[in-house]
């Protein structure tokens, strides 16, 4: 019987191919307490399982080719990290000889804590790195229960499509070899790992299913649409032979785009938009390249602080941006200093916080800990002599945060000089606007900073008052609010009046279908993802700013959502 479930798009195409269930050891275990004599045995059986993991994760590493794509191998890093890390190992351990329990109970105790304690962290992507403890611990579990795991060996080459729950980096990198079609799971989200490497593959993916691994039986046909999230269960003769036209289409337009690669990025009325790409880790550069962007638009510098005891020194963070620097060849590198909420792991202090999107993130945290912030100034400043960085500064707000910010930026310089260490003495400084106070109040950062950039995914959160990772809200998450898109246009406008250069770095930026609607809302610096900026070229010499700039202003004055979403297929219509 063909049926239809609709998750959420991640990662754009269409698939068409026979399911593949895949299963997950299940994160409820016994729990029995054993006798004495018998504790440095079961201690010992713990530290085989996790070895047994750890050569897992070497194999895989090892039989990555070398096209693989960045994200992979960073996963595995990841999880090579937590099978390190003493909270997750050594607590397990002490738990077991502490209350003379069982390896696999012990450990699921360990996990929930890391767990708890990733929850409480503000950036969306950080948090959904909680799925990677689980994905360790349910690896560990397998072996401690007997049932390690494997790539599947169904031999349907490229028309095998992987049904989840979940999905670890490991099994992505497992079943890339087995040249998988698509990715279907029941959890996950847009910055879930996942949706990054079904991306970064150019692999049409659907999360956020709910039920799709009780729903799908081994070996149904399966249709992903990975642009409108709609996953198709047994379609019909005609539903199939309709999805394999479309397929073929959006193949051929994909091939087209690899043209796009060295034109210059403008419009049909000459106007040059600069096209940037957001970055995860340094490993994501060829990616860049591979693309031609005008430069690195955002860089989180998060992945250095994360789960780890102590902070990454001055050193290792020089040498991570001094490296994205110097590959990009003199192109533009924007820094965002380190945008997390209070955590355990970081300051090695509980802090319990009734709402953390709303409590002591981003600029937040590092003005309360200025040596903390003063270490990654330093780094961010010295590595500016090997490129063209700019720093940008997340979550403003007030105009004191500008002036202490702009203070400890000063005090950072001024340790160099002492040192003799060289940096940019004219490096540029930018604020994110992500807060509806700041674009409304933009007076002191026109003033005080060099340039701007709109992180549309935390304006858009705060502005309508829900939280985009709660299920039972997700759904009211809407870029297209009329007050959201008022908010964006009167930050670009504001920003042009005053020469300052304004970019958009959140999801919107990445959006083809939004680019006009931007573009005619004055902005001409976008940064998105590598894998998503031929698309967005392609509309932008596909557009007229004279044309867009008129329909755009009718369009902002519209506050019936029906209508401004037909406004805004018309103006894609042009």
């Amino acid at each position: 019987m063909s049926f239809t479930l609709h998750g959420l798009a991640v990662s754009h195409g269409i698939a068409i191919g026979h399911a593949h269930l895949v299963s997950h050891a299940l994160i409820e275990v016994e729990h029995y307490v054993l006798p004495g004599r018998y504790v440095d045995e079961e201690i010992a059986r713990f530290g085989q399982a996790v070895a047994e993991v750890q050569g897992e994760l070497d194999a895989l590493m090892a039989g990555a080719d070398a096209n693989a794509p960045s994200e992979l191998t960073a996963f595995i890093d990841l999880h090579h990290m937590l099978l390190a890390d003493p909270m997750l190992i050594e607590s397990t351990r002490e738990l077991i000889r502490a209350r003379r329990c069982n390896a696999e109970w012990a450990l699921v105790q360990q996990m929930e804590q890391l767990v708890e304690q990733f929850e409480q962290i503000e950036d969306e992507y950080l948090r959904e790195r909680k799925a990677d403890v689980v994905q360790v611990v349910e690896r560990v579990l397998k072996v401690l229960m007997g049932h390690p795991g494997h790539p599947p060996r169904h031999g349907k080459g490229e028309h095998l499509i992987v049904v989840a729950h979940d999905l670890s980096p490991a099994d992505t990198l497992q079943f890339k070899q087995l040249k998988i079609g698509g990715f279907v799971t029941d959890l996950g989200g847009a910055t879930s790992h996942t949706a990054i490497v079904a991306r970064s593959l150019a692999i049409p993916a659907v999360v956020g299913l709910h039920h799709a691994r009780h729903l799908i039986r081994e070996d149904d046909m399966l249709v992903i649409d990975g642009t409108r999230g709609v996953l198709i269960v047994d379609p019909d003769a005609r539903v199939l032979e309709e999805y394999r036209l479309r397929k073929s289409a959006l193949e051929l337009e994909r091939a087209k785009l690899k043209r796009l690669k060295k034109s210059r990025a403008a419009t049909l009325d000459g106007v040059d938009i600069e096209l940037t790409a957001n970055i995860e880790l340094p490993g994501d550069i060829p990616q860049v390249k591979a693309v031609d962007a005008a430069g690195i638009g955002l860089f989180r510098t998060e992945f250095l602080f994360l789960n780890r005891d102590g902070m990454p020194d001055e050193e290792e963070q020089f040498e991570a941006y001094r490296s994205v620097a110097a590959a990009m060849e003199g192109r533009p590198v924007v820094i965002r200093t380190l945008d997390i909420g209070a955590d355990k792991n970081l300051r090695g202090v509980e802090r319990l916080e009734t709402n953390p999107a709303l409590g002591q993130r981003a600029i937040r945290y590092c003005l309360a800990e200025p040596q903390v912030f003063l270490t990654q100034l330093r780094a961010m400043l010295r590595a500016s002599h090997h490129g063209r960085i700019r720093l940008l500064v997340p979550m403003l707000a007030h105009a004191h945060e500008i002036e202490q910010t702009l203070a400890l930026v000063e005090q950072a310089k001024a340790q160099l000089r002492a040192r003799g260490q060289a940096f940019d003495e004219g490096i540029e400084i930018g604020g994110m606007v992500e807060i509806p106070a700041a674009a409304l109040a933009l007076g002191v950062f026109l003033q005080k900073l060099d340039f701007l950039s709109i992180g549309t995914n935390d304006l858009i959160q705060y502005t309508l008052a829900i939280d985009r990772t709660d299920e039972a809200v997700a759904h009211l998450y809407d870029p297209l609010h009329p007050a959201v898109l008022r908010l964006i246009a009167h930050t670009i406008q504001a920003g042009a009046r005053a020469g300052l250069p304004v970019a958009v770095c959140g999801e919107m930026a990445g959006d083809p279908k939004l680019t006009r609607l931007l573009l005619g809302m004055g902005l001409r610096q976008f940064s998105m993802h590598p894998a998503q900026i031929l698309e967005v070229k392609q509309e932008v010499l596909r557009s007229d700013l004279a044309q867009l700039r008129r329909k755009v202003t009718r369009l902002l004055n519209c506050d019936e959502p029906a209508k401004l979403r037909q406004q805004l297929e018309r103006l894609n219509a042009i």
